[in-house]
């Protein structure tokens, strides 16, 4: 009996086969057709709300202007800049408010410009963010430069430039030194003494580079008296420029462990993460913004400056040297305060003393080379009273920087050192007021 009813089993079976029957499907098979089916309607589904995302995009950018734009309180000064343009098309004879106004209204624009390129950085790591904050920190600055050497203003050029350095290493690196101190009174600041000593040696080398055109021409030694300067500028420029390169390969490829801060090697804080308010892209979108609004409004900054030194009394070297670096070193010097309080010295002096070196190893000797492009006698010698004020600031401020650490007194000197200054540039009458060489 038992191998008749297997006999007729295998009978059943092979009449199924034959009569091209299936068998019923196996659980198994029907949650993979089932899951299947799922993973299809959500694709569906993301495809739809990609469709439906315009709103949210809108939103994200509508979030990125509320950020940017109105959160920052330095912000109601925005409105100066379409008033200092409206004024230039209104009156001729309105260049100093014309000026007051375009440099109120550069100045929000500068610090956005830092914040931007702060938020950019946190995308690209501590090395290479610290150069992007150096280099668009000073964008300003070369934005200045370049129109006003267009206009053939060497003089201003030069003395902006100086300004800008002077700026730095005094006023911004002093109150970031006392902001620091004051909040921590009981113990002296400590900060990576290696990347100090490095920055003092190219700068050492940038007053070398301007010094020399400068005795050149006072001595008057040169071979051809108006040619040899302007040569020997153009050379050592390049050299500089070579010498600031290769500082950037040392310090991003070489020797990176030189430039780690201290106590900081291995941290990788859970903060930035927090910090990020506006994307990748978003900050990039910005940076060329805000670039653009700068150089617009650096034209008529520029071309105010001769209408505003008549109208407010005040010589052309101290609207130079003083008035236009505080506009641009604004973000520099928000963040550099901001970073010593913090006790984070050595993003502090990365963003005052970085940015000098970057101005006096890099900027300076590009307009040089520019200004040889464009046909302009565009040279190194800042004339004797300016070199000597340089030279002086940079054995200053490499002394007090010998020693690694910092408080609220150097800080206080190194501000005193420049109202020194400034008081100089004040009754400093410049030998060529015609703004050429």
């Amino acid at each position: 009996m038992m191998g008749a009813e297997k006999a007729e089993l295998g009978m059943e079976e092979l009449e199924l086969e034959e009569g091209g029957g299936s068998p019923s499907p196996s659980p198994m098979t029907a949650a993979g057709k089932m899951q299947a089916l799922d993973f299809e309607h959500i694709g569906s589904l993301a495809a739809v709300a990609e469709s439906l995302s315009t709103g949210s995009k809108w939103r994200r950018a509508l979030t990125s202007v509320r950020v940017v734009i109105l959160q920052a309180k330095i912000n109601v000064l925005l409105p100066f800049g379409p008033l200092a343009v409206m004024l230039h098309y209104l009156s001729a004879n309105h260049q100093g408010w014309v000026f007051l106004f375009s440099l109120i209204g550069i100045t929000p624009l500068a610090e956005r410009l830092g914040y931007a390129t702060e938020q950019l950085a946190l995308y690209t790591g501590p090395t290479i963010g610290g150069l992007l904050n150096a280099t668009f920190g000073n964008a300003t600055e070369m934005i200045i430069s370049l129109y006003a050497l267009k206009n053939g203003m060497i003089r201003v050029v030069q003395q902006s430039l100086l300004g800008s350095i002077l700026s730095n290493m005094l006023l911004v690196l002093g109150c970031a030194f006392f902001a620091g101190g004051l909040v921590h009174p009981s113990r002296d600041q400590v900060f990576n003494k290696a990347s100090a000593v490095v920055n003092s040696g190219l700068l050492l080398m940038a007053v070398l580079g301007l010094m020399f055109p400068a005795v050149l021409h006072f001595t008057h030694s040169e071979v051809q008296y108006g040619k040899s300067e302007v040569s020997l500028s153009r050379f050592s420029s390049c050299i500089m420029l070579v010498a600031y390169a290769s500082y950037l390969f040392f310090q991003l490829k070489s020797q990176r462990s030189l430039y780690s801060p201290i106590g900081e090697e291995e941290e990788v804080t859970e903060d930035e993460e927090e910090e990020k308010e506006i994307t990748q892209g978003e900050a990039i979108c910005w940076l060329f913004v805000l670039t653009i609004w700068i150089s617009i409004l650096s034209g008529y900054l520029v071309d105010a400056i001769q209408g505003a030194s008549e109208s407010l009394n005040m010589p052309v070297a101290f609207i130079s040297v003083i008035l236009l670096p505080i506009v641009g070193n604004a973000a520099e010097h928000a963040s550099a305060i901001m970073f010593a309080m913090k006790d984070k010295l050595d993003i502090t002096l990365g963003v005052a003393i970085g940015s000098s070196t970057q101005i006096s190893m890099f900027v300076i000797p590009f307009c040089v080379v520019i200004g040889w492009i464009m046909g302009q006698q565009m040279d190194l010698n800042f004339q004797l009273f300016e070199t000597a004020t340089l030279f002086i600031t940079v054995l200053v401020v490499a002394f007090m920087l010998q020693e690694g650490t910092s408080n609220y007194f150097k800080g206080l000197m190194l501000i005193l050192c420049y109202l020194i200054v400034a008081a100089s540039f004040f009754v400093h009458v410049d030998p060529d007021s015609t703004g050429n060489k």
